[in-house]
């Protein structure tokens, strides 16, 4: 029996398996925005009580060339909010400053990555923050 257990071990260990790397492989970025995030976002304009995330993830796409840099931008974000590092002030003023996201790193770069991927290219970018408009109207 303690041979099968080391034999089991071992091989995760080799494979890559850990309860705690397994726990945050099995949340995709829905998931952890549905857990965290929902709350106060809505995916699709009307806004709850802050940006949907379909407008900021082209907010995003305007801003940043990569995938690479925005989702790193946003995962700093996240992790401390601030009116001068914003990709959209105005949703700042109007909502107010989101709080620190206390999550792991794992976390908050899929989760990113997930808001990253919520780009609607027919929204026209920033999507009227709910209010049906694209930045030029």
């Amino acid at each position: 029996m303690k041979r099968v257990m080391s034999v089991c071990i071992l091989s995760g260990l080799v494979s890559g398996f850990s309860p705690a790397i397994m726990s945050a492989k099995t949340l995709n970025g829905q998931e952890i925005f549905t857990r965290n995030c929902s709350v106060c976002h809505s995916v699709m304009p009307p806004p709850k009580n802050a940006p949907p995330v379909t407008p900021l993830a082209s907010r995003y796409h305007q801003r940043f060339k990569t995938k690479n840099e925005g989702v790193n931008h946003l995962v700093a974000y996240l992790k401390s909010p601030n009116k001068d590092n914003a990709v959209d002030p105005q949703a700042i003023t109007r909502f107010g400053l989101m709080p620190a996201q206390i999550l792991p790193d794992s976390e908050l770069r899929t989760v990113a990555e997930w808001v990253w991927d919520q780009y609607n290219p027919n929204m026209g970018m920033g999507g009227g923050m709910g209010r049906g408009r694209g930045l030029n109207q």
